[in-house]
């Protein structure tokens, strides 16, 4: 008989054990990084100081749809920067990220940001050596400085 509740408290010990030791180990959860990357888009707007006034308004309330499509699509952050009637669009986006369908991603979130970009579209025009018909112009980097 001792030795049957010898084994009993025995077994009993193991499980507590076990179960303590179980409930109190970190789990350790593997995320993969993201990496992220920087690009840079140029694009002229048409050369109208009413238009210019009327486009820089609409960037001071971007409707909510569209940036709720930017996220959506996967853009980590979008900085505008303007010179006169010249914008320069730096976008973070995942590296190898294919734009065109991040685009359409976007746009197809919401009717809204489909409308959004025909209606910027109304105000901008490509810089000089563009297309007809292209706009935003990808500006590739050729000079960067680091200091570690």
């Amino acid at each position: 008989m001792k030795k049957i509740i010898f084994f009993l408290l025995a077994g009993a010990t193991l499980a507590a054990t076990a179960l303590i030791t179980g409930c109190t180990q970190k789990q350790v959860e593997v995320k993969k990084v993201q990496e992220f990357e920087d690009r840079v888009f140029v694009v002229n707007i048409v050369h109208d100081s009413l238009k210019l006034k009327a486009y820089l308004n609409y960037h001071k309330q971007v409707w909510p749809q569209v940036e709720a499509g930017f996220k959506k699509a996967g853009y980590r952050k979008i900085v505008l920067y303007r010179y006169d009637y010249l914008l320069v669009m730096k976008i973070t986006v995942p590296v190898g990220a294919d734009l065109g369908e991040m685009g359409k991603l976007a746009e197809a979130s919401d009717p809204r940001c489909a409308a959004w970009n025909k209606l910027m579209n109304t105000y901008q025009q490509g810089v000089q050596g563009t297309l007809p018909g292209q706009t935003w112009v990808e500006a590739k980097p050729f000079y960067q400085f680091s200091r570690p």
